[in-house]
């Protein structure tokens, strides 16, 4: 049997995996010496390269000293926890990488405390040593405090540390740069377990789950006992105990950045499995004969929930090629297969459906990848999900690090507190004011934008669910009304100029329009219905070039994770391939006052 190694790499987002993933790419030769391959090589997503993130979890495998190491990069973003959570079960340990300036961050600790649950054993990583005012010695005794917080064994607590720099290729036990990153890869083979083996009858976990158009659905897992042959009968445990008899059609195990099709896998090894196309992931490959299969993983509950609708304004249908009710069901449908921490509800509407997800990332993520595979919908205002225990209303809690310059400490602690949140720990780092905060999960529906803005875009904010506790009370939303489009056609650089002084807009003269679509933010508080499309009136006196172009201030570009924070509950979001548009609900102007009016009666 082949010596194998199955480690996974958990950091807060931006400490730098993905970096030293290529490294460890680059370091055991799976490249040909003359081939290109870029960088950030594991995210190979569109959306994963444009925002500097890793959103779905990926396996590669290399060969280091005759030894196989499958290597597994997680998400850093809270939101995607539930990717984490199920593929930390693949891995016998763990690599906790560290900027070596910021420290443990909430992300650390979520994905830490995970790991430490099940029993793995550590590498501690402190990464950009590189970097001015790092502090690698504080952060590593940061990093035992938090092992300590977490009830890590004694064995846990003596966890291996290296320093280095991913972005530089080294690293080492000492402060002392290396030649490049052999000493981690030693410390791989020396302190992460080989896989352990147990024995019995077939068990292997499906943890994720790929998709291709020739084989159809992929099963992928770690095969904890037994083993599994190419053209075998097997069982597949489904929830409420259910077994199903079915055939291995192809078999597969990674390497490199590719698989490689195999006639039998061991156990301790990771594994693709071909031939069954009605698993979910957390059912069980086990014997079909004495099949006893593993407990099901348990994923966080979402805390957000948002309306998916069709598109029903007046430019639907012009811009998307899946436009119905019915390909926005089978598309959430298909989400869920694969987005453990995802829920979708029907509701009362047939054309509306109630999208549960971990935040607002999680869902923007889910919607701009829809848009961007041609589907057309509106969008509801983000709401948080308040539950009642024991008789009382509960709110979901979060805590939330904010790192910023001394100048602007000052702004953020006035706009956390005015969202309901509490301040529990203020200390400094180096140039910089360490802020810590308990605040309902409602309070940072629109914090980022305003707290960049409040701080020249110096804040460094990150958040974790933490628990649902009483809930708070009202908490105040936007202060400034929005400007209303009042008709259909092309905005006017002749209008736009003239309402310059009533707000700021979100569209350049040209731009196509329509009544009751949001076209701009009002100066004070209440909505406004402007005229943008009337053109300057031709006559004897008035010629048609001598409009005041140039006093047109450029409009306000928001992406949709801004838009989602910004609009109220009577607004939507309508979202086509190549448009973002904010929106009231009831576009007609008389509706709405009607609406209203009644409202004010009830």
């Amino acid at each position: 049997m082949q010596n194998i190694r199955n480690i996974a790499i958990i950091a807060h987002v931006d400490h730098g995996k993905t970096t030293l993933v290529d490294k460890i790419i680059h370091a055991t030769n799976i490249f040909r010496e003359n081939q290109e391959s870029g960088e950030l090589i594991m995210d190979n997503n569109d959306l994963e390269r444009e925002r500097g993130i890793t959103i779905l979890s990926k396996n590669i495998s290399v060969t280091y000293k005759d030894t196989k190491i499958n290597v597994i990069d997680t998400p850093g973003h809270a939101d995607f926890g539930g990717e984490v959570e199920r593929v930390l079960k693949m891995a016998d340990g763990v690599i906790l990488l560290v900027d070596a300036f910021e420290g443990p961050m909430p992300q650390t600790r979520f994905v830490l405390h995970k790991a430490l649950e099940l029993g793995l054993k550590p590498i501690v990583v402190i990464n950009k040593v590189d970097k001015p005012n790092c502090r690698p010695e504080e952060v590593h005794d940061q990093v035992f405090d938090l092992f300590f917080n977490l009830d890590a064994t004694e064995e846990q607590l003596d966890f291996p540390t290296f320093y280095g720099s991913s972005k530089q290729g080294w690293f080492n036990t000492s402060l002392e740069p290396a030649a490049d990153i052999t000493p981690l890869l030693d410390g791989i083979l020396k302190y992460v377990p080989e896989s352990k083996v147990q024995e019995g009858n077939l068990q292997m976990q499906i943890t994720s789950l790929d998709y291709s158009s020739f084989l159809g659905r992929i099963a992928i897992g770690k095969i904890t006992r037994g083993s599994i042959s190419e053209n075998q009968w097997i069982g597949l445990a489904q929830e409420g105990g259910k077994i199903v008899k079915g055939k291995v059609k192809e078999l597969y195990v990674f390497e490199g950045l590719g698989k490689k099709k195999v006639q039998e896998v061991q156990a301790g090894d990771i594994c693709a499995v071909v031939g069954f196309d009605a698993f979910q992931i957390g059912d069980s490959f086990v014997d079909f004969e004495n099949p006893e299969p593993m407990p099901r993983t348990a994923i966080d509950e979402p805390t957000l929930n948002m309306t998916f609708s069709i598109n029903n304004s007046p430019f639907f249908g012009k811009d998307g090629k899946y436009v119905t009710s019915n390909h926005l069901k089978e598309r959430l449908e298909k989400e869920l297969e694969k987005n453990l921490a995802l829920r979708v509800q029907q509701t009362d509407d047939a054309n509306t459906f109630l999208v549960f997800g971990r935040g607002i990332l999680h869902l923007s993520v889910l919607i701009e990848t829809m848009r961007r595979e041609g589907y057309e919908m509106t969008i509801g205002q983000p709401q948080v999900i308040l539950r009642e225990i024991d008789g009382e209303k509960m709110e979901p809690y979060e805590s939330m690090v904010v790192d910023v310059p001394e100048e602007y400490a000052s702004r953020v602690i006035d706009l956390a507190t005015q969202r309901k949140g509490d301040l529990h720990i203020m200390e400094t780092k180096g140039e910089m004011q360490h802020l810590e905060f308990e605040i309902p999960s409602r309070g940072l529906i629109g914090l980022r934008s305003q707290m960049l803005t409040a701080t020249a875009g110096e804040a460094i904010m990150a958040h974790r669910f933490s628990e649902y506790k009483p809930f708070k009370g009202a908490i105040p939303g936007r202060s400034n009304g929005v400007l209303i489009a009042k008709n259909q056609g092309q905005g006017t650089a002749y209008s736009i100029e003239k309402l310059q002084d009533r707000g700021r807009f979100f569209v350049d003269p040209g731009e196509e329009v329509y009544a009751g679509m949001i076209v701009g933010e009002q100066n004070k508080p209440g909505d406004l219905v402007v005229n943008i499309v009337e053109g300057k009136q031709l006559n004897n006196m008035r010629a048609a070039g001598k409009d005041k172009d140039g006093n047109i201030a450029p409009k306000i570009q928001m992406s949709l994770e801004e838009c989602m924070e910004y609009i109220q509950a009577d607004e939507a979001i309508e979202v086509t391939p190549n448009f973002i548009r904010m929106r009231k609900k009831i576009l007609a102007e008389e509706d709405r006052k009607r609406a209203e009016r009644m409202a004010k009666s009830e």
